[in-house]
């Protein structure tokens, strides 16, 4: 029985219908009722985690999941040792360099040399800046980035942007995408090359399914 590390929040009811695509019912996970963090779907073929977004390709590092969902954003950050099989080209945002709009700053290149930029990206973010060559500090903040520039703590921030919405209702406007990230389909590399539990018809069957859906 192969076991399916689910991410919480946005990319969850897109990945329980991808899986149900293929035979695989999790939906049980969108019950709010609903407490389990672990249910096997009702052919008892396969079992899912449900898991934060970032904690899923840990799960799989470890074994503990054979094939997983995650935002290419995470994998991304954390850089983790998985097997990248495919885009499911669904959760589209992008990694994003804001600031407040009455800010002089229109370009990241523009921002002051060992300024301040908060982000939940740290790795993400350092990168970026070290590829323009600006010296800037990075401030890791994990709940509301957008109050590091409103609070004056910061000049920018690096953030996930999907409709806009959150940065404008606080007053931020976007000024360079350092990439776009998508929904991703991830495996423990050593299960799929051995081909554990028969992975790789699970991985056919979940393309074949995701080809039906762009059609």
């Amino acid at each position: 029985m192969i076991t399916i590390a689910l991410p919480k929040g946005a990319l969850l009811t897109d990945s329980i219908n991808l899986f149900k695509n293929i035979g695989l019912d999790f939906s049980a996970f969108l019950d709010k009722s609903n407490r389990q963090l672990q249910i096997s779907d009702p052919t008892n073929t396969a079992k899912a985690l449900l898991v934060r977004a970032q904690d899923v390709p840990v799960y799989i590092e470890y074994g503990q999941a054979q094939l997983g969902i995650v935002g290419y954003d995470v994998l991304k950050e954390k850089q983790p040792s998985v097997a990248n099989l495919a885009d499911l080209k669904f959760g589209y945002c992008r990694m994003s360099v804001a600031v407040p709009k009455a800010s002089p700053y229109r370009s990241s290149v523009e921002l002051p040399p060992h300024g301040r930029v908060a982000s939940k990206s740290v790795n993400c973010a350092r990168d970026y800046f070290r590829s323009i060559d600006l010296p800037v500090e990075i401030v890791p903040l994990y709940g509301s980035v957008e109050l590091g520039p409103i609070t004056g703590m910061s000049e920018a921030i690096v953030d996930l942007v999907s409709t806009g919405r959150t940065l404008k209702e606080n007053g931020l406007i976007e000024i360079d995408v350092l990439y776009e990230s998508t929904a991703r389909l991830i495996a423990h590399p050593l299960s799929y090359r051995l081909n554990t539990d028969n992975l790789s018809d699970w991985i056919a069957k979940l393309r074949v399914a995701l080809l039906t859906s762009c059609d």
